[in-house]
């Protein structure tokens, strides 16, 4: 009779896995989903500009455009996130990119500014959860000596949808294209390309750890075999499990987050995602509008734009081989002050060849960043409320991404680029002390580690994040 799976059994027996083509393909399907959030992310800032011309609008409209998908990931991120602490991590994921296509593609078809608005609304609204469930779902999948490294490829994919969405804007915005107005392709390439994508989600397996925390150990064991098999037909027997002590996984109430040891986490994450969307995604939505600003035509700007959003997928790609060297919070803390520094310079830049050079480097150490904060995230809350957790403190990163255009562009508009990059990077140091004093370290250390007490002294830096 087979031994009944337990949490260490589950938790010990997917960390020992070498990385075989059957995490491979978890991880390539999971970064093309991911693909369409950063897509539509970035695609703000290019509909921003295009529309103004199209459609006359004044700086609260284009603002409107930019801030309209942000509103809806906002409640989409508390919403889809929880449900996946509920319902499972693979039927969210088929659910969010499922609607995104279909909104997506609605909003192609918009005849004006008032319903664009609420069908970009609802397809953010769909993809709220998008990126939390990528970093729940290959944390809870991924053995944790190279957590971080699968994450960062997986987002490496992702990234290439930034300057896909310049790229294409750039190519599209300027004519019509069988007899439709070439911005209005770029949400049709976005709805086809999900649908494709949902199609390969379908196959997914559900996160094994979920699993176990709903009552449901023989789903789970079901899915570990397999992992098992895999690994052992690419590359002979398995190491022996690990002797660590794990805390059982169980259902946990949401209130949970707020109680020890994880409140001290939970403050630091809430802070954190409210700043780091100026440094971050203020950037990647507002730079064709401030390369406007700055006197370059539509053109010229999507190109520039679309050059300097290189350093997404390549800073992606950079943070692979150092993610698992450099403690986590600590690659957090210098990467945002690279940011910080390559911002002012592209603020205050006229020379094109440096605004791209500055924009090129900023997105690069943005995506180290990213990476390490989005790994970073998924390893300090247990299971039971992991998407919980870090979904409705990702929620409130999309509400100040809907309210940043209209301060921005106000910004922009009557104090320079300049000016909005000097707050940018003033943020930027804010963020680095709330990691840096509250923050845990997590690298290398196991999901399902027992809590310290230690994590709510002042030596907290070294206390073991507990992941359950």
């Amino acid at each position: 009779m087979p031994q009944e799976p337990t949490s260490r059994s589950i938790s010990a027996r997917l960390d020992r896995l070498p990385l075989t083509r059957w995490h491979w393909a978890l991880i390539v399907v999971v970064g093309l989903g991911s693909f369409f959030d950063l897509y539509e992310v970035f695609l703000g800032g290019v509909l921003g500009a295009v529309l103004t011309d199209r459609w006359q609008l004044g700086t609260n409209e284009k603002s409107l455009v930019i801030a309209s998908a942000f509103a809806g990931m906002f409640v989409g991120a508390i919403a889809l996130g929880i449900a996946a602490d509920r319902l499972g991590r693979r039927r969210m994921f088929l659910i969010n990119l499922g609607l995104y296509s279909l909104f997506s593609l609605l909003t192609a078809f918009a005849p004006n500014l008032d319903l664009f608005l609420l069908l970009r609304f609802l397809g953010g609204l769909a993809l709220g959860a998008e990126l939390t469930l990528v970093d729940t779902y290959l944390s809870e999948f991924m053995p944790r000596r190279v957590r971080g490294r699968c994450i960062a490829w997986a987002y490496t994919i992702g990234f290439c949808g930034v300057p896909v969405a310049a790229f294409l804007g750039g190519r599209f915005v300027a004519d019509e294209h069988l007899l439709i107005d070439g911005w209005r392709w770029l949400l049709v390439f976005g709805a086809a390309g999900a649908l494709i994508v949902w199609i390969l989600r379908a196959r997914l397996p559900e996160s094994p750890r979920w699993l176990l925390a709903q009552g449901r150990p023989d789903e789970a064991e079901a899915v570990v075999a397999d992992a098992e098999r895999a690994a052992a037909a690419g590359g002979g027997p398995l190491p022996p499990l690990a002797d660590i002590p794990d805390e059982p996984v169980t259902r946990l109430s949401l209130a949970r987050m707020f109680g020890e040891p994880y409140r001290r986490r939970t403050v630091m994450l809430w802070g954190f995602q409210i700043l780091q969307t100026v440094g971050y995604y203020g950037f990647g939505s507002l730079a064709p509008v401030v390369l406007g600003a700055k006197g370059f035509d539509i053109v010229q700007s999507l190109g520039y734009a679309a050059l300097t959003f290189l350093g997404y997928p390549i800073g992606s790609a950079v943070s692979v081989p150092i993610i698992e060297r450099v403690e986590r919070k600590w690659l957090i803390v210098g990467s945002a002050l690279v940011m910080a520094a390559t911002g002012l310079i592209f603020g205050y830049a006229r020379d094109a060849a440096l605004i791209v050079t500055a924009g090129f480097l900023l997105t690069c150490a943005s995506n180290v960043f990213s990476n390490a904060f989005h790994t970073y995230q998924a390893e300090i809350f247990p299971t039971g409320i992991r998407s919980s957790a870090i979904s409705v403190a990702y929620s409130l990163s999309r509400a100040t991404s809907a309210v940043l255009p209209f301060v921005a562009l106000n910004a922009l508009d009557h104090l320079g680029a300049g000016t909005v990059f000097t707050g940018s990077a003033v943020i930027l140091v804010i963020l680095c002390l709330d990691v840096a004093i509250l923050g845990p370290r997590s690298t290398g250390r196991g999901l399902d580690t027992a809590p310290q007490s230690a994590d709510t002294s002042p030596g907290s830096d070294d206390a073991a994040p507990s992941s359950g």
